[in-house]
């Protein structure tokens, strides 16, 4: 009797303690650890820490031809600690997504505008893609690989949720090509040829 009262008060205060706090808007000024960042004072906290009017149409004059324009943590310090955190993707025509993941967070994406090809890998290795058209809505699993392409003939919109405040991302094309790591290593890891691996270095960016 003595052993379910207790675990039923350990609950409760657990329960509580978890909603000690309303909310911990970031403070920009402390660094980030694995938990996020430190909370602001309470009484430099404004409504301005609430609000972000940044999710304005991103440059996709680049390789990819694709701008992802974040509000994490970092740009939107009032998401920090709720798992929550929301981007704008903008695909020129022709523009690509390449294969990358999110660590810390699953990811929901709504087409807006155009028609975006887009998909993922399970862990089993078997591919789930589909043709999204405007108003259509596809989830993403944490942590596994997924990808985005404007298989229209105009640009396309999207908004992507997250989460998590602060996803973390990693692209594959980059991880394996926009580094220094060394060539004979990727020729051996991907069955690529020498020639191929130099070519996408130098496309890339890496050594």
């Amino acid at each position: 009797m003595i052993l379910p009262i207790f675990l039923m008060f350990s609950f409760l205060l657990s329960s509580s303690s978890c909603n000690a706090l309303d909310f911990c808007v970031a403070d920009l000024k402390t660094p980030q650890g694995l938990a996020g960042y430190s909370c602001k004072k309470l009484e430099l906290v404004t409504v301005d820490d609430f609000i972000f009017s940044g999710l304005h149409a991103g440059n996709t004059s680049n390789l990819i031809k694709a701008a992802v324009t974040p509000a994490f943590t970092a740009q939107f310090p009032g998401v920090n600690g709720l798992g929550i955190s929301i981007a704008r993707l903008d695909l020129a025509v022709g523009g690509v997504v390449p294969m990358h993941t999110h660590p810390d967070s699953s990811e929901i994406i709504i087409v807006i505008q155009g028609i975006i090809d887009a998909g993922f890998v399970s862990s089993a290795n078997k591919v789930y893609f589909k043709t999204l058209k405007t108003g259509d809505i596809m989830v993403f699993p944490q942590g596994l690989l997924h990808f985005q392409i404007n298989a229209g003939t105009t640009p396309a919109l999207a908004y992507v949720s997250f989460s998590s405040p602060s996803p973390g991302v990693q692209i594959l094309d980059f991880a394996l090509f926009g580094n220094d790591l060394p060539s004979n290593i990727i020729e051996e890891t991907t069955f690529l040829d020498d020639a191929q691996v130099k070519k996408l270095k130098g496309v890339l960016g890496g050594t």
